[in-house]
């Protein structure tokens, strides 16, 4: 073996590294300019360099830049190419966005794209401005952006809590994780203050809000900790991966990651809380690993119980935990700290006696031979009083040391029957052969019974071939010094061969173990890849996971209430704490520290979304039943099969949602296109019986008094029709989009009188009083939508009154909005439908003999929306009327025009102009 064969790129990561690098040679390069906060300059950073590319002769293009009235930021833009913004319909108003069709169709080397987690408007082909930069990323184009440390997903609730502010705009923190460059923009507190104050982030009135609120410096103390904190974890990240990328073997010490060795004798414990500690002490993650050599395999099933509690531990106390098969400790613990850079290593210090250091080494003083760049810190001895348990531990597992003692029975009864079995072939074969026999004993015996039987198998296989068949027999005396070397090659080819052969039949049977989990981990997943239902997903994981792990398995899913329910038959289950489980997300019952009296096993399935149900497993192993949750891989093995499972039930649930939507959509298109095809082909032939309606009650010779009832009767009865076929028009041309608002800003008052006019026939029983503040501003509306909205809510309120009753118009600004109220006196709304009055083809009463169809308030609410207002029903006691109340945004009406002052002279002398 070369010297350097330990540091030999593995082929496969070799490969796997050269097709991402040219995966990533076509794709554009990201760089985020991050900061704490507003202000701290992130966007000047990034245009001054824009600006030195720009000279350097980079194509580049400005794609969307937000200087916020800020001089200093607004300066750098001159002389850089911008990119004009799209302009976007929205509620009546008109948007600018950035235009990434554009973008693309120029392809510049380089674009600027400011605000990374902004949310772009309706109508924009992204929901989400870091989205539009993915595409060009594809393309090949380089972006520079911006991002603070509150719009990162996983920092939003933590900013939240600290200031009080929750952003609704976040950035996945993936999107971060992925940017080939984090250039980190920082300020201290008191010099963003200070430049706050001077006007150089906000506006002067916006900027002393700022500084009561968001902008306190305790405030701008935690977020430049967060802000320095992520990049320092981005950088710890760039670091590995530069390890990974250069196969580089020494530890870096630029962490202070700590590592926990977990041994077989009773101090592990000691030695968790000792480094749970100190991590405390450093803020530092920490690993806890046991190494299973094949010696460990085989202790006693209390010492190994112990084992997997001091793992279990270390992992509530926080730590990452692992357990690596291997023969040699040092050599293991060397490699994990190696590859997770882990730069200190705590071990507990060792009892071996004086005789023992003097024979071997211990673990400890091989790591530091191994790697003398990594700390060792040794651990001072737990209390005394863990002897007495352990000795306790130890006389429980009286059968099992009797088991061990046949084991070595057995190796040296085998030993002692070949050479037995080859007396009768002295004379056939020579001594070198019989000697190659009592090997091949050894070996045999290393394999099945492992290293120690394999040791005494060769010493009583010596002991046979000397006093059997060498000169003189049936005696231990040597008569020829050659026997001795004879003897002593053979005891020390015996000891390596059992030694080697029970090492590879550790490393086969490891190895074996992983292969069946990894081919139960690949038909699972291969077996829900293709499932459509829910029920073939139940069957699938029970039988997967009770092949996987000997215990009887059980999927609880919850109803549309997230309450689980029982499955037919099958094991008693206590539905509490599945409920629990499933409620607080994490593991309860037998092996866990909730309610670990029950003798199952709940796992919650934890999908992307949310929880999708919970795994209910009953172990089946005997009086130790359930030890193996303990193990880390295990438990991991485990947890992955629940992962499958809940991510293949909610792919099932989303498709289920997404028929139900896809059927409920084509039901819609069918239903407005049926509508709009009828209303339209009805209003025609309506309007010529209105009109023939209105001229047989005038016609002449006058008809007799029943024939005029009759005549207005159909008069009435027609335009009732007329209007039924005119709302079901108009819902279908909101819904589809056609209608175009004209707005103007006007005065409300006048809308209000049109709409009592029209409106006069259907109040003609009824009292209406107006309540309009006096001071109202103009406000920009479609005034035929919103008197048609008035109308349909004053002939609501008049059909569902009794005639007498008082019908009230209010209006008055509240907030930033312009708030009308129409309200009555009847006997109100039923109660809990306040929100379903609004929907389509639904009436104020299930049965009634009123006209209508049960589309004026979803017109309502369709137009309302449309000028970007709110519209709802104010719930009343019983018996004292409804109320609905619309709001409209305000605005900031245009100056009127200016009179030039010839012109009012002119008017004050009443000369002709």
């Amino acid at each position: 073996m070369l010297p350097n064969d330990s540091q030999r790129p593995d082929p496969d990561a070799l490969l796997a590294q050269v097709q991402a690098q040219e995966k990533k040679a076509a794709r554009g390069r990201l760089r985020i300019y991050f900061g704490a906060s507003a202000g701290v300059g992130k966007t000047y950073a990034m245009l001054a360099a824009a600006r030195k590319l720009l000279a350097d002769g980079q194509d580049l293009l400005v794609g969307v830049v937000e200087t916020h009235g800020r001089q200093d930021t607004a300066a750098q833009l001159d002389g850089l190419p911008v990119l004009p913004l799209k302009a976007i319909e929205y509620r009546g108003k008109t948007l600018y966005e950035f235009d990434l069709d554009e973008a693309l169709r120029r392809a510049p080397a380089l674009i600027l794209m400011d605000e990374l987690a902004h949310s772009n408007v309706a109508g924009s082909r992204h929901p989400k401005r870091w989205q539009d930069v993915e595409e060009l990323l594809a393309a090949g184009i380089d972006v520079l952006s911006t991002v603070n440390v509150q719009h990162l997903e996983s920092l939003n609730d933590v900013v939240g809590g600290i200031t009080g502010v929750r952003v609704a705009e976040t950035l996945p923190d993936t999107v971060f994780d992925r940017a080939d460059e984090v250039v980190l923009v920082d300020i201290p507190a008191d010099e963003l203050l200070r430049r706050l104050k001077q006007g150089k982030v906000y506006q002067p009135l916006q900027a002393e809000r700022a500084s009561q609120h968001f902008f306190r410096k305790g405030n701008l103390i935690a977020l430049r900790e967060l802000a320095l904190r992520r990049t320092a974890d981005r950088v710890q990240d760039d670091v590995q991966a530069y390890r990974v990328e250069k196969s580089i073997n020494p530890v870096w010490k630029t962490g202070a990651a700590l590592l926990a060795c977990v041994g077989p004798h009773a101090g592990g414990e000691h030695v968790i809380r000792s480094t749970a500690r100190l991590a405390s002490q450093l803020n530092a993650e920490w690993h806890a690993l046991y190494v299973e050599t094949p010696r460990l395999q085989r202790l006693p099933a209390g010492q190994r119980e112990r084992i997997l509690k001091t793992l279990k531990l270390a992992q509530d106390l926080g730590a990452r935990t692992a357990v690596n098969p291997s023969a040699d400790i040092a050599g293991a613990v060397v490699e994990y700290a190696r590859s997770a850079n882990i730069s200190k290593v705590i071990v507990g210090r060792g009892r071996a006696g004086a005789l023992a250091r003097l024979w071997h080494a211990s673990p400890a003083a091989r790591m530091a031979s191994l790697a003398p760049d990594i700390d060792l810190v040794e651990v001072g001895l737990p209390p005394a009083d863990a002897a007495p348990r352990r000795a306790a531990g130890e006389d429980a597992e009286a059968p099992r040391r009797s088991s061990r003692h046949w084991r070595y029975i057995l190796a040296a009864g085998a030993s002692l029957a070949t050479a037995l079995a080859s007396v009768p072939l002295q004379p056939y074969l020579d001594l070198a052969n019989i000697a190659m026999l009592s090997l091949l004993t050894v070996v045999l015996v290393a394999v099945r019974l492992g290293r120690g039987p394999a040791a005494l198998a060769s010493l009583v296989g010596v002991a046979c071939f000397d006093f059997i068949f060498v000169p003189p027999r049936f005696s231990f005396a040597v008569g020829d010094f050659q026997y001795v070397i004879t003897f002593g090659v053979m005891l020390a080819v015996g000891l390596i061969t059992g030694h080697l052969t029970a090492g590879l039949r550790f490393q086969a049977r490891v190895a074996s173990h992983r292969e069946a989990r990894a081919r139960a981990l690949y038909e699972f997943s291969r077996e829900l890849s293709g499932v459509l239902q829910t029920e073939q997903i139940f069957d699938i994981t029970k039988s997967a996971i009770e092949r996987a792990f000997r215990a009887r398995a059980t999927l609880l899913l919850p109803d549309d209430e997230g309450s689980l329910q029982a499955p037919n038959g099958g094991e008693p289950l206590d539905i509490g704490i599945a409920q629990w489980a499933f409620d607080h997300a994490q593991a309860a019952g037998t092996g866990t520290d909730t309610l670990p009296a029950s003798p199952i096993f709940y796992l919650p399935l934890i999908a992307p979304m949310r929880t999708r149900g919970v795994l209910a497993l009953l172990p089946l192993e005997g009086a130790h039943r359930g030890r193996w949750l303990l193990v880390p891989e295990q438990r991991q093995h485990l947890d992955t099969f629940a992962a499958l499972a809940a991510i293949a039930l909610e792919r099932v649930h989303y498709i289920d949602v997404a028929q139900g939507a896809l059927l409920q959509m084509e039901s819609e298109r069918l239903r407005n296109s049926l509508l709009a095809a009828l209303s339209h082909d009805l209003r025609t032939p309506l309007t010529s019986l209105v009109g023939l309606a209105e001229s047989l009650a005038l016609s002449r010779p006058a008809l007799s008094p029943a024939q005029l009832d009759m005549a207005r009767s159909l008069q009435s009865e027609t335009v009732r029709m007329s209007a039924l076929v005119a709302n079901l028009l108009d819902m279908a041309r909101i819904e589809s989009g056609q209608v175009r608002l004209n707005l103007q800003w006007q005065a409300l008052e006048e809308v209000v009188g049109s709409a009592l006019r029209a409106s006069g026939p259907q109040l003609q029983q009824h009292a209406v009083q107006t309540q309009l503040a006096p001071d109202l501003p103009l406000v920009r509306y479609d005034a035929v939508l919103i008197e048609r909205v008035l109308c349909n809510l004053l002939e609501n309120a008049a059909k569902y009154t009794p005639p007498g009753s008082t019908i009230t118009v209010a209006a008055g600004v509240h907030g930033q909005f312009l708030q009308v109220t129409v309200a009555d006196d009847g006997l109100g709304l039923p109660p809990g439908r306040e929100e379903a009055i609004f929907e389509k083809f639904t009436r104020g009463e299930r049965e009634s003999n009123k006209p209508g169809v049960g589309l004026g308030l979803a017109i309502c609410r369709a137009i309302v929306e449309a000028h970007g207002g709110t519209i709802h029903a104010q719930p009343h006691a019983p018996g004292q009327g409804a109320a609905i109340v619309f709001s409209l945004p305000l605005g900031t009406p245009p100056a009127p025009p200016e009179i030039e002052l010839d012109d009012a002279n002119d008017h004050e002398t009443g000369k002709p102009t």
